[in-house]
């Protein structure tokens, strides 16, 4: 087993290496556009669970799982080249959603806030302000 500081370098330095792969190095037309979110090692070094996500969203996620499958000795083989541990962990690959999560929750809160907005506005063109009544006392 690893320690936690060593386990998370590990995960790190496996998600900048695949990331990098992916980019440059992998001719495969179904991985273009793959993004890798998170890789998880687990203690004893058996498996990484690797987490991609694509811009396109979970429209191709599995050709990109598929892609990802037939790549994987290529992408162990070449992990086990340019990270230092001494046994390489078998690579399992997940679809990540966070990233649309994201999308949707944020799209979600520009719609909260604009509907705020508008019922302030509604409610402001409709009672004066108390600034106003205030003067119109005074009168």
């Amino acid at each position: 087993m690893v320690s936690k500081l060593r386990l998370r370098r590990i995960n790190e330095r496996m998600k900048e290496e695949l990331a990098t792969m992916l980019l440059y190095e992998v001719a495969d037309p179904r991985l273009q556009g793959v993004t890798v979110t998170d890789v998880s090692v687990d203690r004893e070094l058996a498996y990484a669970d690797i987490f991609v996500s694509a811009v396109e969203g979970s429209e191709r996620k599995d050709e990109i799982l598929a892609g990802l499958e037939h790549a994987r000795g290529f992408l162990r083989s070449q992990l086990a080249a340019r990270v230092e541990i001494r046994q390489m962990p078998r690579l399992r690959f997940h679809w990540d959603p966070t990233p649309e999560r994201a999308e949707r929750i944020e799209q979600l809160l520009k719609q909260i806030a604009q509907e705020r907005e508008q019922k302030e506005a509604a409610e402001e063109g409709e009672t004066p302000s108390a600034a106003e009544e205030g003067k119109n006392d005074e009168a």
